[in-house]
């Protein structure tokens, strides 16, 4: 097995991964990633583990703000419709070859074909922006020619879940333009990968790191460990073993029930991090039943939203009721506006809207424990209502197909952090012809979150925010939750782990004792 490792990864340029005496920071992730290709055929593990691979033009900094990733430098002209990136210097990918223009204009190409079924291809065809042309006018010069200006142009380039718009080298590809895997810039190369089992990223000897410290997915990220093992382990409770016994080394997905026995370990060390990610009920409003606002809302007024996000993470989080984030500079009071329990008035809803008990079907899983004891917690809150609610348990993986095909009619869901309000709302309002995945269809929602994209006006944008959580709370498309908290549990062999509101965790700069 070692000796096919090792030709694999020589055939594909890649650096072969150590065979004895290599120092190795052992990770738990509670699925299998989905595939090698950024921002294709992913979810939140993927998304993470990605970023330890492939680099953007830009990528997110601590403080969440866009900055130069593989770009030196960014230059803003035309009125906000054209973007010109100089390259910097110095930067190889695994294969040796140095990173031109021409590669980022491949890569780029791409990422905006249909075929290659992106995630984010359509925030620029037309969504946040269109795309005109990708111009190379030099090896180090990249220019970006837009429809029209627009404030998130550069924040939907970094974001993960789009694979930060990575560049990769064009032997990434198989001679018929499939995917092979990834020839691209980052602290980490792919190494040993047996499905199911474990992933190892080997470091890059050859990495060109900025300067200065580490910053969010940007600044420094020297990899100070020879390789990294996500150790693919889906129980809670076979990962918790496996942290205690000294099997893995850290653990970015422990359980809040867990805290108090972690703390009493002396050999263990714990990091609780408010995140920016956004936890909540999808609501399918072209369900035959929930088509009906009146019984969309009596389902939010069932519920005890303050002890039903206290029950699912421990008193680690706290409701919020808006997509918005807590964290973010635009949430006020309007965005803590939501619902209160009024048992009475979600009664008089169904009557009126004429329920007869059918029953409503709710989409979960136990890849993540709390999405299951929601389904638990509200099914049995909605019941006093006289709301009939059952739950399907899937995986994730399916759970996460039927999302996008919006086959669904609830479902409990988790989305990344989305690091602009103009974001947040996009990640489920849209039109559901062309994105089933949406739940909220609204032609008006559409233009106003058009317009948030656009303008930079700090009070206009508030104030389409502010409309929209109104919009939002009358029409009950989605019921936030909570933002959750990442408890991440480590041995204290390990130094310089951090965690930040973008919740993904970060394995370069980290090193062993």
């Amino acid at each position: 097995m070692m000796i096919r490792s090792l030709a694999i990864a020589l055939a594909l340029g890649l650096a072969a991964p150590a065979v004895a005496q290599d120092s190795v920071v052992r990770v738990r992730l509670n699925s299998d990633i989905r595939s090698t290709d950024p921002g294709v055929n992913r979810d939140g593990n993927t998304d993470a583990v990605m970023m330890h691979l492939v680099e953007g033009l830009v990528q997110f900094k601590e403080d969440t703000s866009v900055g130069p990733m593989l770009a030196a430098s960014i230059e803003v002209s035309d009125e906000g419709k054209t973007y010109t990136f100089k390259l910097r210097d110095g930067v190889r990918f695994t294969n040796g070859q140095p990173l031109t223009s021409a590669d980022v204009k491949f890569a780029w190409d791409r990422y905006l074909r249909q075929d290659t079924n992106w995630r984010c291809r359509s925030e620029f065809t037309g969504g946040v922006v269109r795309i005109d042309a990708i111009d190379t006018p030099s090896a180090d010069t990249v220019v970006f020619r837009l429809d029209r200006p627009s404030a998130l142009f550069l924040t939907s380039m970094a974001r993960a879940d789009c694979g930060a718009a990575g560049i990769w080298h064009r032997d990434s590809l198989n001679a018929d333009g499939t995917w092979r895997a990834p020839v691209a810039t980052g602290p980490f190369t792919i190494g040993e990968w047996r499905r199911g089992e474990f992933l190892d990223l080997v470091k890059n000897p050859t990495y060109s790191a900025l300067p200065g410290p580490r910053d969010g997915h940007v600044g420094n990220k020297t990899a100070l460990v020879d390789r990294v093992r996500w150790q693919i382990i889906p129980d809670a409770a076979a990962a918790k073993a496996a942290l205690l016994a000294g099997s893995i080394d850290l653990n970015p997905d422990a359980a809040a029930s867990d805290i108090a026995e972690y703390r009493a370990r002396r050999e263990l060390r714990l990091l609780a991090t408010p995140t920016m990610g956004v936890v909540g009920l999808l609501l399918q409003s072209a369900d035959p039943l929930l088509a009906d606002v009146r019984v969309r809302r009596a389902l939010a007024l069932s519920l005890d939203m303050p002890e039903l996000v206290k029950a699912l993470t421990d008193g680690t989080s706290v409701y919020n009721p808006s997509p918005i984030p807590v964290g973010s500079s635009y949430y006020t009071a309007v965005q803590r506006q939501g619902y209160t329990r009024n048992l009475v008035e979600a009664r008089r809803l169904l009557q009126e809207a004429g329920y007869r008990g059918q029953s409503l079907k709710l989409l979960t899983n136990r890849r993540f424990q709390s999405m299951y004891d929601m389904a638990v917690l509200v099914q049995a809150m909605a019941a006093d209502a006289g709301l009939k609610i059952d739950f399907e348990v899937m995986e994730w993986a399916t759970q996460l197909d039927r999302y996008s095909r919006g086959e669904h009619t609830m479902m409990a869901f988790a989305f990344s952090a989305r690091l602009d309000p103009a974001l947040s709302f996009e990640m489920f309002a849209g039109p559901r012809a062309t994105q089933p995945r949406k739940v909220w269809s609204d032609p008006a929602v559409d233009t106003a979150i058009r317009e948030a994209m656009a303008t930079s006006d700090r009070p206009r944008r508030q104030a389409i925010f502010d409309d929209l959580h109104k919009r939002m709370i009358e029409a009950v498309p989605m019921i936030p939750l909570y933002n959750d908290t990442d408890i991440t549990v480590y041995r204290e062999r390990v130094q310089g782990f951090a965690g930040w509101a973008i919740g993904q965790p970060r394995l370069w700069g980290v090193s062993l004792r």
